[in-house]
C-alpha cells in the first residue's frame, strides 16, 4: 500500500464529518488562542532529468540518461498556534515538514545516479474565514515560509565519483484553501489543500502541493458573558399594568340639591411589555433561537393563551460593538426569528405581530458606565443589557 493509500480513509472520513453536519444548528464562534496539529500528503513537482544532469557534470566521459523515475509524495506534518481576532479573520504561526523525496537517473552504458530531498521549515500565515452556515467556514489563507532543503545523492558505476551533499533556506510563499466544521466551541475540523515554493538543490525554487486534515483546540476563549453580579436571568419579566386611578370624591350640599356624580373616565387598555435577555434566546453574536429561548417564549404564550390583543410589537436590540450597519441587520433579524416562532409554535396570527430592529440606537446603559472600544468579555458583560428583544402586547382583554 502507497503513502498516499493510507491517507485516503482519513480523508474520507473527514469528508463524511463535513457533509454530515454541515446543515446542523450554529453554535457559538468565540474569540482567543488554539492550537492545531495536520496530517496530509504532500507532493512535490521535481524536475529529475535536471537534477541527474547536475550531478553528473564534470564526469568524464558525461554519461547519458537512458533512464528516469522519482518518488514525489509522502506524509507531510504540520503543528500550529493561532489567534483568532473574530470569526473573519485568524493569525497562524507553525513549524512544518513536507516529507522526503527522491529520484533516479539510469545511466548508459552503466550506472545509476540517485537523490534525497527533506523540506522541513517554519511560516506565519493570515487566514480568513468566510461563513457557510452557523457552524461551517471556507478559508482562505496566505502567507510567508521559511523553508531548508536538504538534499544528498550518490552514484554508482561510470557515476561512481558523483557524490555529496547539500541543503539550501529560502523565504517563499503559501497559499491555501478549505473548509472548517465547529464540531464543539472546544474542538475544531479543517480539511485545507496548500502549495509551498521551497528551495531546490538548482539554485532555485519547486513547488510542494499539500492536501490535510487538522485538528484544532481553542484555549483561554471567553464564554457567552453573563451580565456582571446579577442574578440568574429569568425566561422573561413581565411589567404589572399600570393601576386605575379612584374617581375623586363627591361632595353633597345640604342644598341646593347635590349636583350629578361627575363621568367616568374609561380606562386606557392594559399594556404589557416583556424585556428578554438577548443571550437567553440566542448564542452570541447569533439569530438562530436556542431551546432555552423556545421555552422562555413558549412561557410568554401560555400567559397570553385565552385572551385577546390589538397588537404586539416586537423589537430587536444590540449593543455598540461592531459596525452600525451589523447591528441594525442583527438586531432585526432577532426580531423576525422572535415574531416568526410565536406564529408558528405560538398560533398567533402574524398580521397583529410586527417586527423591528433598533440596532444600537436604545441602549439601556448609560454614557460612560461601559468604557473601551475594543470587544473584550469585560466590555460585551458591561454592555449585556443592550443586548435584548422587548415584546410589547397591547390592548388585552
Amino acid at each position: 500500500m502507497t503513502r498516499s493509500q493510507h491517507l485516503r480513509p482519513l480523508f474520507a472520513l473527514s469528508a463524511t464529518l463535513l457533509a454530515g453536519v454541515a446543515a446542523a444548528q450554529g453554535i457559538a464562534h468565540p474569540e482567543g488562542s488554539y492550537i492545531g496539529l495536520s496530517l496530509g500528503q504532500s507532493r512535490a513537482r521535481l524536475d529529475a532529468a535536471a537534477l541527474a544532469n547536475r550531478q553528473l557534470a564534470g564526469l568524464q566521459p558525461l554519461p547519458s540518461i537512458s533512464s528516469l523515475g522519482s518518488d514525489t509524495h509522502d506524509r507531510a506534518y504540520r503543528v500550529f498556534l493561532g489567534y483568532q481576532f473574530n470569526r473573519q479573520l485568524a493569525l497562524e504561526a507553525g513549524a512544518f515538514d513536507l516529507g522526503r523525496f527522491s529520484y533516479q537517473a539510469g545511466l548508459s552504458p552503466t550506472g545509476q545516479v540517485d537523490g534525497r530531498l527533506k523540506v522541513q521549515g517554519g511560516s506565519v500565515d493570515l487566514v480568513g474565514s468566510l461563513p457557510l452556515g452557523d457552524r461551517i467556514d471556507l478559508l482562505l489563507r496566505g502567507g510567508a515560509q521559511c523553508a531548508r532543503t536538504r538534499s544528498n545523492w550518490g552514484g554508482s558505476g561510470s557515476a561512481a565519483a558523483a557524490g555529496g551533499a547539500g541543503s539550501e533556506r529560502k523565504l517563499g510563499y503559501k497559499l491555501g484553501a478549505g473548509l472548517q466544521l465547529v464540531l464543539t466551541p472546544d474542538f475544531l475540523m479543517r480539511v485545507e489543500a496548500e502549495q509551498y515554493r521551497v528551495p531546490s538543490p538548482l539554485d532555485s525554487q519547486m513547488r510542494v502541493r499539500v492536501y490535510s486534515v487538522s485538528a484544532v483546540f481553542p484555549f483561554g476563549r471567553a464564554a457567552s458573558p453573563a451580565r456582571a453580579a446579577s442574578p440568574a436571568p429569568q425566561p422573561y419579566q413581565a411589567m404589572a399594568p399600570a393601576p386605575v386611578p379612584a374617581p375623586p370624591p363627591v361632595v353633597v350640599a345640604v342644598a341646593p340639591p347635590p349636583p350629578p356624580p361627575p363621568a367616568v373616565v374609561a380606562a386606557p387598555p392594559p399594556l404589557r411589555r416583556v424585556s428578554f435577555s438577548a443571550e437567553s434566546l440566542f448564542a452570541f453574536d447569533r439569530w438562530t433561537l436556542q431551546p432555552e429561548g423556545r421555552q422562555a417564549l413558549d412561557g410568554l404564550a401560555r400567559e397570553l393563551n385565552g385572551t385577546r390583543f390589538d397588537s404586539m410589537a416586537v423589537e430587536g436590540h444590540a449593543d455598540r460593538l461592531g459596525s452600525a450597519a451589523y447591528n441594525q441587520t442583527l438586531s432585526m433579524q432577532r426580531a423576525e426569528a422572535v415574531k416568526a416562532y410565536l406564529v408558528s409554535s405560538a398560533g398567533f396570527a402574524a398580521d397583529r405581530i410586527q417586527a423591528s430592529g433598533h440596532g444600537e440606537d436604545k441602549p439601556v446603559t448609560q454614557a460612560g458606565d461601559c468604557k473601551g472600544t475594543r470587544a473584550t468579555a469585560a466590555l460585551r458583560a458591561c454592555l449585556q443589557p443592550d443586548r435584548r428583544v422587548d415584546v410589547e402586547v397591547s390592548g388585552l382583554r
